[in-house]
Protein backbone atom coordinates (compact mmCIF):
# COMPACT_ATOMS: atom_id res chain seq x y z
CA UNK A 1 0.00 0.00 0.00
CA UNK A 2 2.93 2.32 0.70
CA UNK A 3 4.01 2.04 -2.91
CA UNK A 4 0.61 3.17 -4.16
CA UNK A 5 0.70 6.14 -1.81
CA UNK A 6 4.20 6.86 -3.08
CA UNK A 7 2.94 6.90 -6.67
CA UNK A 8 0.10 9.25 -5.70
CA UNK A 9 2.53 11.53 -3.85
CA UNK A 10 4.89 11.68 -6.81
CA UNK A 11 2.00 12.40 -9.15
CA UNK A 12 0.64 15.21 -6.98
CA UNK A 13 4.14 16.72 -6.79
CA UNK A 14 4.40 16.64 -10.58
CA UNK A 15 7.29 14.17 -10.55
CA UNK A 16 7.74 11.13 -12.76
CA UNK A 17 6.56 7.83 -11.31
CA UNK A 18 9.68 5.82 -12.08
CA UNK A 19 11.66 3.19 -10.20
CA UNK A 20 14.27 5.62 -8.90
CA UNK A 21 11.75 8.11 -7.47
CA UNK A 22 9.53 5.40 -6.00
CA UNK A 23 12.50 3.73 -4.30
CA UNK A 24 13.70 7.04 -2.79
CA UNK A 25 10.38 7.77 -1.14
CA UNK A 26 9.44 4.20 -0.21
CA UNK A 27 12.83 3.56 1.39
CA UNK A 28 12.18 6.47 3.77
CA UNK A 29 9.26 4.59 5.35
CA UNK A 30 10.64 1.05 5.31
CA UNK A 31 12.19 -1.67 3.24
CA UNK A 32 11.66 -1.69 -0.49
CA UNK A 33 10.96 -4.79 -2.56
CA UNK A 34 12.46 -4.18 -6.02
CA UNK A 35 10.02 -6.59 -7.67
CA UNK A 36 7.03 -4.71 -6.27
CA UNK A 37 8.49 -1.38 -7.37
CA UNK A 38 9.02 -2.68 -10.90
CA UNK A 39 5.49 -4.12 -10.98
CA UNK A 40 3.97 -0.84 -9.84
CA UNK A 41 5.93 1.29 -12.29
CA UNK A 42 5.12 -1.01 -15.21
CA UNK A 43 1.42 -1.13 -14.23
CA UNK A 44 1.26 2.67 -14.17
CA UNK A 45 3.08 3.11 -17.45
CA UNK A 46 0.83 5.09 -19.78
CA UNK A 47 -1.82 5.66 -17.07
CA UNK A 48 -2.89 9.24 -16.42
CA UNK A 49 -3.31 9.07 -12.64
CA UNK A 50 -5.04 12.44 -12.37
CA UNK A 51 -7.63 11.43 -14.96
CA UNK A 52 -8.28 8.10 -13.23
CA UNK A 53 -8.81 9.84 -9.90
CA UNK A 54 -11.21 12.35 -11.46
CA UNK A 55 -13.25 9.56 -13.03
CA UNK A 56 -13.30 7.57 -9.80
CA UNK A 57 -14.56 10.42 -7.63
CA UNK A 58 -18.28 10.77 -8.18
CA UNK A 59 -20.22 13.35 -6.18
CA UNK A 60 -23.04 12.02 -4.03
CA UNK A 61 -26.16 14.14 -3.76
CA UNK A 62 -28.33 13.90 -0.66
CA UNK A 63 -32.01 14.75 -1.13
CA UNK A 64 -33.77 16.72 1.58
CA UNK A 65 -36.99 15.24 2.95
CA UNK A 66 -40.15 17.16 1.98
CA UNK A 67 -41.71 19.17 4.80
CA UNK A 68 -45.41 18.86 5.60
CA UNK A 69 -47.94 18.74 2.77
CA UNK A 70 -45.82 20.67 0.28
CA UNK A 71 -46.05 19.46 -3.30
CA UNK A 72 -42.88 17.72 -4.47
CA UNK A 73 -40.67 19.79 -6.75
CA UNK A 74 -40.18 18.77 -10.37
CA UNK A 75 -37.58 16.03 -10.56
CA UNK A 76 -34.35 17.13 -12.21
CA UNK A 77 -33.19 14.45 -14.65
CA UNK A 78 -29.66 13.46 -13.70
CA UNK A 79 -27.42 10.86 -15.28
CA UNK A 80 -29.12 7.57 -15.97
CA UNK A 81 -28.19 4.35 -14.21
CA UNK A 82 -26.42 3.18 -17.36
CA UNK A 83 -24.25 6.33 -17.36
CA UNK A 84 -23.39 5.82 -13.70
CA UNK A 85 -22.45 2.19 -14.32
CA UNK A 86 -20.30 3.15 -17.33
CA UNK A 87 -18.40 5.76 -15.29
CA UNK A 88 -17.86 3.27 -12.46
CA UNK A 89 -16.61 0.63 -14.92
CA UNK A 90 -14.22 3.13 -16.55
CA UNK A 91 -12.82 4.11 -13.17
CA UNK A 92 -12.43 0.51 -12.09
CA UNK A 93 -10.72 -0.37 -15.37
CA UNK A 94 -8.05 2.28 -14.81
CA UNK A 95 -7.50 1.24 -11.21
CA UNK A 96 -7.36 -2.45 -12.09
CA UNK A 97 -4.13 -1.83 -13.97
CA UNK A 98 -2.51 -1.11 -10.60
CA UNK A 99 -3.13 -4.65 -9.43
CA UNK A 100 -2.35 -6.61 -12.57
Amino acid sequence: MNLIYTALLLNSAGKDVNEENVKKIASAVGTVDDAQVKALVSALEGVNIKEVIEKASMPVAVAAAPVGGAAPAAKDEGPSEADKEKRAEDAAEGLSSLFG
